[in-house]
């Protein structure tokens, strides 16, 4: 009795991964056919441009102290990156769509490496909030290229988990900086944590360098193999094809490089007719407007409602607020990717569940005066917001075509970036008004239920919209 021999195994498709290179074999099954470490480079990139801009808040108290300016002006400086966005964020976005996205960020970071050492040389508010504006600029312009980079690497099956580690690494660097700037403004001072934060900067940007410049569209091409392929697999009678080269189509590079020659205006005005893209958009702002007032001034709440030191103070804040984001961006990433294609519009809806969650968070957390309490409902609110936003930022790419994700992009952190800065800014007038911080926290909560009604709304559109961007087109009117 002769052994049975398994078949061998079919080759590998290949596909065009790199202009000028030959092609690649790929496995479309994968999440991550190129490996993870475009996603940890850019990921290292947004976390360290949060913890140096989340410096402040855990050594605001001490610095405001040497200055003598008012909860509204401490408010007001997180705003200065979203001064910067105005001006910088939509060209970054038509920079990301024409030109070499590795070289872009590596060189922004550097520029961000040495602007940082500023900060920790102000003599006045005025030198510091300035110098805070052209550090928003610098941190800002590294996301549009940035997110449309990770779009290219990983097709739909694996995009939450890409965007949950991007994404959790830029979260995290706010409870780190808080915890970071309240830790070194006790013990060296708060000029010397800026001084600190600039070396890894300048390292990540080299890292930034060994990362290869995919072609536009990598992974929608993959993911439509996928699709191909379990088609395939539901037809066993069906001759097997041949195995393609998946290069980009003359007609898809054709449809990219006219998107990209349209006037901004009429690209603008394509992008905010995806109904999906409108409702992401929103419900992402919003969520920023209410992590950016939670966040500014937690250790601030914690110091002067319960008497605790700014070292302990931004501890609690920063360490409570990680904790959320570790365990509701590892739930939203995988059962965001898990039911991907599976159940209608799942991406958007499990970014309106965390959404929920989230809000109901922030209500307890405001609500209950106790500090276990307060502490159980702040973690919950970081959990839920964390589900929602790697699920919300895939849901980004997935609806915007490859020609346009650089200008996408660009206008979610455009218009997120003013949500997260006009947050800090209201908590603080609030504050200033009441003469509670307790009370200046409520002013987040309407707009975050607001928000998450519309993220709910946009998944009727989600399929629809997900299949004209993987085929290069725009919605219809």
């Amino acid at each position: 009795m002769s052994a049975t021999t398994e078949p061998p195994a079919a080759p590998l498709p290949t596909i065009t991964a790199y202009a000028g290179r030959p092609p690649v074999p790929v496995d479309p099954e994968r999440a991550a056919p190129f490996g993870w470490w475009p996603a940890i480079c850019i990921g290292l990139v947004a976390l360290i441009d949060r913890v140096e801009a989340n410096l402040m808040a855990g050594a605001l108290p001490r610095i405001q102290e040497e200055f003598g300016f008012s909860d509204t002006e401490g408010g007001a400086i997180a705003t200065a990156a979203a001064l910067a966005g105005v001006v910088l964020l939509i060209p970054a976005g038509r920079l990301a769509d024409r030109t070499r996205r590795t070289w872009t960020i590596a060189a922004v970071v550097a520029v961000w490496s040495v602007l940082t050492l500023g900060s920790g040389l102000a003599q006045s508010y005025a030198t510091l909030f300035a110098v805070r504006v052209f550090l928003g600029g610098a941190g800002l312009l590294y996301n549009p290229s940035g997110s449309s980079l990770i779009a290219d690497y990983y097709p739909g099956a694996g995009r939450a988990r890409a965007y949950g580690l991007e994404r959790f690494a830029y979260y995290s660097g706010l409870p780190l900086g808080i915890m970071a700037g309240g830790a070194l403004a006790q013990a060296f001072g708060w000029r010397t944590m800026f001084f600190v934060v600039a070396v890894p900067g300048v390292v990540i940007a080299l890292l930034c360098l060994t990362i290869r410049e995919p072609v536009r569209g990598l992974g929608d091409r993959i993911e439509a193999m996928r699709a191909d392929s379990g088609a395939s697999d539901a037809v066993p009678d069906a001759p097997p094809d041949p195995v393609p080269d998946a290069s980009p189509s003359v007609v898809s590079i054709q449809k990219m490089k006219e998107a990209v020659r349209e006037p901004l205006a009429l690209q603008l005005r394509t992008l905010l007719g995806i109904p999906t893209l409108r409702s992401v958009v929103l419900g992402l702002t919003i969520l920023f407007f209410g992590l950016g007032g939670l966040f500014f001034w937690m250790p601030s709440y914690y110091q002067r409602t319960y008497d605790l030191a700014e070292g302990p103070a931004a501890a609690i804040a920063g360490g409570v607020g990680l904790a959320g984001m570790v365990i509701g961006t590892l739930l939203g990433s995988r059962y965001g990717d898990r039911r991907h294609g599976l159940s209608p519009g799942w991406r958007v809806h499990l970014g309106a569940i965390g959404l929920a969650v989230g809000t109901t968070g922030l209500a307890g957390a405001v609500l209950i005066p106790a500090l276990p309490g307060q502490i159980a409902f702040y973690f919950l609110a970081n959990t839920g917001f964390s589900i929602a936003i790697p699920n919300l930022t895939a849901a980004t790419a997935d609806v915007v075509s490859a020609g346009r994700r650089g200008l996408g992009f660009a206008v979610l952190q455009f218009l997120i970036t003013l949500g997260g800065a006009a947050g800090p800014l209201l908590v603080g007038a609030a504050s200033d008004l009441t003469g509670s911080l307790r009370g200046a926290f409520t002013v987040l909560l309407l707009p975050l239920l607001a928000g998450t009604l519309v993220v709910f709304g946009g998944r009727r559109h989600y399929d629809a919209d997900a299949a004209h961007a993987l085929q290069g087109d725009d919605p219809p009117p």
